[in-house]
């Protein structure tokens, strides 16, 4: 994965309005690793292939950056990106690492289920 490239990331959320899309949307604080520091509070939270489709999306901030994709019915929003897998064409991939290189939040938007 590189850093992320804002310019590029709108365009490929632009490219993705009005249609139907499955989403991966997972956050941990640690969960997967708290099993070695009983110091840590695990917390995670995921959803996987759910169907959405917004009207308006966008790519904010300055690094980490944050999404924030518009629906009917409500909204999607994550929030502490640095990366994206620049070499996807037909899908969005998007996650968030720790100074430590640890995975803490991951976006991704595909025309076909993960």
């Amino acid at each position: 994965m590189q850093l992320i490239n804002q310019q590029m990331v709108q365009q490929i959320i632009n490219s993705f309005k009005d249609q139907e899309l499955y989403v991966h949307l997972e956050m941990t604080t640690g969960a997967y690793a708290a099993h070695l520091d009983s110091t840590k509070h695990p917390a995670a939270n995921f959803i996987t292939n759910a169907v959405i489709e917004y009207s308006h999306g966008s790519i904010e901030g300055s690094g980490p950056y944050r999404v924030g994709l518009k629906m009917a019915k409500g909204w999607i929003y994550s929030e502490g990106l640095t990366h994206w897998e620049e070499t996807e064409t037909d899908r969005l991939l998007l996650a968030g690492h720790d100074g430590q290189g640890k995975l803490i939040v991951s976006l991704q938007l595909s025309k076909v289920p993960f």
